[in-house]
């Protein structure tokens, strides 16, 4: 389960992992923090590996 750790994730810009995701699991209302669909989210770790915070973990 991908999770986001709302601690290491400035939340002052638009989410730099959302276009990585292939199959669109990541969603973000303005500048808030992201949401993973669960349900979409197939765990590649595209977003893992492009967060340049490491904010984006698989827990």
């Amino acid at each position: 389960m991908m999770t986001i750790d709302k601690l290491r994730c400035p939340q002052n810009h638009v989410c730099p992992a959302i276009r990585v995701c292939p199959v669109e699991a990541i969603t973000q209302e303005g500048n808030g923090l992201p949401v993973i669909d669960q349900d979409k989210c197939v765990e590649c770790g595209n977003c893992i590996r492009f967060c340049p915070m490491g904010a984006i973990q698989n827990k």
